[in-house]
C-alpha cells in the first residue's frame, strides 16, 4: 500500500461551530476518522503545521509546508494537504515554485463546509486527495476539488459558496474524479528529484487599476516594495490620462531596480501589451515583466520566489519567462 502524510494547515474543512463562527479545531488524525474508506487505499501519518484560518495564511506558512514536504519528501509515496479555500490558490502557486518538478503527488484540498456537517463536500474532496495521492499519474503539486484535478500554477477560486469553488485558468484540468474513480489527461513533467528552495521575497504587492487610479497610490506601493503586481484592464495598459504621471512613476522606479508584473483583471486569455498604444510603451520598458496568461496568484508568488534568488534584471527576466509547472504556455 501507498504511504501518505497528511498535512493538517486548518481551513474550513476542519472546523468546528463556535459562538464567534467556525473555527479550525480538528486535526489531521481527526479528519480522517470521518473518511474510513482511505484506510483501503494507503497507509497514512499525519502531521498538524497549523491551524488557521487561510484568510490568515502568509508566505512564512507557504515555507514552513514546503520545509515539512523537503524533510519528508523520501518517507512517503505522497502528500495531501487540508487547506482553507480563500487563499488555497495562491498556496499551490507558491508550493509550485517551493518544491518544483516533484513526482509523487502533492495534493491540497479544502471544503466548502466543515467535515462534520451533515451536508459536506469535505468528505468526497479529502477522499479523493488521497485517491490522487496514491496515483502514479499525477505528480507534482495540485489542487484536487469538487472531482476536478487542477495543475496548482494555473488554479483560481471563483465561487464563494458553491461546491465546484475552483477553476483552471488558461489551462485544461489535469484529471477528473468520478466515484472515487480517477481519469487522467495529462501526466505533468518531473524530475529524478524535486528542486526545493527555503526563501520568498514577501516585499512584494498587488494593485488593481481602476478608473483614476491615483498615481500617488503606486508611488506608495514601488517605494515600499520590491515589486509590484498591476492588474490592468483587458489585454493590458497603463492609463495616461492626461498628465502621464503614472508612466513617471513607474519608469523612475524601476530605472532604480523595482519590478513591474503586468497582468489583466480578466479572467481568461491573459494579457497581450503589444494590442494598443497604452500598452506598447509599458511593454518596452525596463523592469516591466509581462504575465501573459499566468495567473495574478502564480505571477505574484513567482516574482516573490526569483526575488528571494537574485535582484539582477536579467536574471529576473530570464527567470520569470522561464516556465515552471505549466505556469505560462503563451508568450507573445
Amino acid at each position: 500500500m501507498k504511504h501518505i502524510l497528511l498535512i493538517g494547515t486548518g481551513g474550513t474543512i476542519a472546523s468546528a461551530i463556535t459562538p464567534e463562527g467556525l473555527s479550525p479545531d480538528l486535526t489531521p488524525m481527526q479528519l480522517l476518522r470521518y473518511v474510513p474508506a482511505v484506510e483501503s487505499l494507503c497507509r497514512v501519518e499525519f502531521l498538524s503545521l497549523f491551524s488557521i484560518d487561510s484568510t490568515n495564511i502568509t508566505p512564512a506558512h507557504w515555507l514552513s509546508v514546503a520545509a515539512a514536504l523537503r524533510d519528508n519528501y523520501d518517507r512517503y509515496d505522497g502528500f495531501v494537504i487540508s487547506h482553507g479555500t480563500d487563499t488555497l490558490a495562491y498556496t499551490a502557486a507558491a508550493l509550485s515554485y517551493l518544491v518544483q518538478g516533484a513526482e509523487k503527488p502533492i495534493i491540497l484540498t479544502g471544503a466548502q463546509k466543515p467535515i462534520n456537517y451533515d451536508s459536506t463536500d469535505s468528505k468526497i474532496n479529502l477522499t479523493d486527495a488521497f485517491v490522487c495521492a496514491c496515483s502514479e499519474k499525477i505528480h507534482g503539486v495540485n489542487i484536487v476539488f469538487s472531482g476536478r484535478v487542477i495543475t496548482g500554477t494555473r488554479a483560481r477560486k471563483t465561487c464563494s459558496k458553491s461546491y465546484a469553488a475552483f477553476s483552471s485558468i488558461n489551462y485544461p484540468d489535469i484529471g477528473t474524479l468520478l466515484d472515487g474513480r480517477l481519469m487522467c489527461y495529462i501526466e505533468s513533467a518531473y524530475r529524478p528529484s524535486p528542486l526545493f528552495s527555503d526563501a520568498l521575497d514577501a516585499n512584494v504587492g498587488l494593485i488593481k487599476m481602476i478608473p483614476g487610479t491615483d498615481f500617488e497610490l503606486m508611488e506608495f506601493l514601488l517605494s515600499h516594495k520590491d515589486a509590484v503586481v498591476m492588474e490592468c484592464f483587458g489585454v493590458g495598459g497603463l492609463p495616461s490620462y492626461s498628465d502621464d504621471k503614472l508612466f513617471e512613476v513607474i519608469r523612475r522606479h524601476t530605472d532604480a531596480g523595482k519590478f513591474i508584473v503586468v497582468t489583466t483583471q480578466v479572467q481568461n486569455e491573459g494579457s497581450d501589451l503589444s494590442v494598443y498604444r497604452v500598452g506598447h510603451r509599458l511593454k518596452e520598458s525596463p523592469g516591466v515583466l509581462e504575465a501573459y496568461d499566468m495567473t495574478s496568484e502564480a505571477a505574484l508568488a513567482k516574482i516573490m520566489w526569483i526575488l528571494a534568488q537574485t535582484k539582477d534584471p536579467a536574471e529576473v527576466e530570464r527567470l520569470f519567462y522561464t516556465p515552471v509547472g505549466n505556469d505560462m504556455l503563451y508568450r507573445g
